[in-house]
């Protein structure tokens, strides 16, 4: 296997210890923290992350983000099969994998993390991690995140946690599209999606509203799964091969 190279000081070093409930055999986690302020100009470089144009006109707090996430991804790869490659950015904004690879990014508060599995075993993935919402923020917030029907039974909630139902509810529709828009190609939104159960154990169960494709029509329903890793709030919708 190949010597990964050694990690910028702006990022902590890499964990690979799976946070959620249940287990996706044939995939690989990695998850590090990152500290904006300790970007140097030459990190890029070093760890032989090409910087695309968009992210050289960013801020240093997403340089920071796109840095610490792809090499998430790239120890990931190295970890899932011997695969050497840093996902770049396609003109969808959407990490590229290489071909017989699924992957997904995500990046909140200083956290970066990449899970990828073989297409063999996964069709896709994806992954989310939020800061949990005030309870004051998620009321303002539901109206847009939240269906009728996810409102409806929102006003059965208790005050003091409206906040996290309102961030697991926005959080596994950001897994859910970027599990489904690499198989699909078509971009929907929080309404076209909506979250039927959830339980404290972390199992969500989800359904679609509107056709994306004849495999995924409206009201086709999937699984997802999310836990509270360090404080954020993580989810992930993973697709078996044989579920398309």
């Amino acid at each position: 296997m190949n010597r990964p190279f050694a990690l910028p000081a702006c990022c902590t070093p890499l964990r690979t210890d799976w946070p959620l409930p249940q287990a996706l055999p044939g995939s690989v986690w990695a998850s590090t923290e990152f500290t904006p302020a300790q970007l140097t100009a030459d990190d890029f470089a070093r760890t032989a992350v090409a910087m695309p144009a968009s992210i050289q006109r960013s801020v240093t707090k997403r340089q920071a983000e796109y840095l610490a996430g792809r090499l998430c991804a790239r120890a990931a790869l190295l970890q899932l099969d011997g695969t050497l490659a840093t996902p770049g950015i396609g003109e969808d904004r959407a990490p590229q994998w290489p071909a017989h690879i699924c992957g997904s990014i995500t990046h909140s508060n200083g956290r970066a993390a990449a899970l990828v599995a073989l297409k063999r075993d996964w069709s896709s993935v994806g992954i989310d991690l939020e800061n949990v919402l005030t309870d004051e923020r998620a009321q303002r917030l539901a109206k847009e995140i939240l269906t009728p029907a996810e409102l409806h039974r929102m006003a059965s909630t208790p005050a003091q946690s409206v906040g996290h139902v309102v961030t697991l509810t926005f959080s596994v529709k950001e897994s859910l599209f970027k599990a489904l828009y690499p198989l699909v190609q078509k971009r929907f939104y929080f309404e076209h999606a909506e979250v039927l159960n959830w339980t404290p154990a972390g199992h969500v169960r989800m359904r679609l509203l509107t056709d994306l494709s004849p495999e995924w029509p409206n009201g086709r329903e999937l699984d997802a799964q999310f836990c509270v890793f360090e404080g954020q709030l993580l989810s992930v919708v993973a697709i078996r091969a044989n579920a398309v």
